[in-house]
């Protein structure tokens, strides 16, 4: 059996159910099959004493990222299944954005590639670029 695949606006109320998520004031740009964007406004409470964005900011950027497009394949109720992240060079600006595609998919997983870029003065570039999978098996969050 095939699972329903979740709608734009049923990927805005999971993200909405996640109270890390909206402390970081994370917001769904991009949702449909395959693919997903992320994004979270840069404020001084997400950096690190350099004053770049904490790597934990980022990496659960593309964590969640990668999570929503490995679901708008699989259906709801999915969970990251692992992560590897490469860190490029720090991210200083106004914002960040995760840009997850999928790479492959079973009916019971999918790997996922995630950019994660920063949005500053002279446009966007690339922080970190991450790998991870995500698999069925998690309660739908929506169920209630």
């Amino acid at each position: 059996m095939t699972a329903r695949l979740p709608t734009f606006v049923e990927a805005l109320a999971v993200l909405a159910l996640q109270p890390f998520s909206e402390l970081l004031r994370a917001e769904l740009t991009a949702f449909s099959p395959g693919h997903a964007e992320l994004s979270v406004p840069i404020r001084a409470v997400l950096q690190q004493h350099d004053g770049f964005v904490h790597g934990g900011v980022i990496a659960y950027a593309a964590d969640n990222a990668l999570t929503f497009a490995g679901g708008s394949v699989l259906g709801p109720g999915v969970v990251t299944g692992g992560l590897s992240i490469h860190y490029v060079r720090p991210a200083v600006g106004t914002s960040l954005r995760a840009v997850a595609d999928v790479v492959s998919a079973t009916a019971s997983q999918a790997l996922v590639r995630c950019e994660v870029l920063v949005s500053g003065a002279d446009g966007e570039s690339l922080s970190a670029v991450a790998q991870g999978t995500v698999r069925r098996g998690a309660r739908d969050p929506s169920a209630g």
